[in-house]
């Protein structure tokens, strides 16, 4: 089966990136707003859904 590696790169990036906004959220108290998690968590699913479908046949 082959692998979109696009997909796979891109929700790696999302997740990454979203999780780091999240854990900096609770670490640093320079004023990030509460959204900003609120947003990172939404960053997480779809970065989870590239990852889940991003090879041929069924998601899982």
């Amino acid at each position: 089966m082959a692998t979109d590696t696009r997909k796979v790169g891109l929700g790696a990036l999302l997740l990454f990136v979203s999780s780091v906004l999240i854990l900096g959220t609770g670490q640093l108290s320079l004023g990030v707003p509460v959204y900003a998690a609120a947003v990172a968590a939404l960053g997480l699913a779809a970065g989870s859904l590239l990852v889940g479908t991003s090879e041929d046949g069924r998601a899982v």
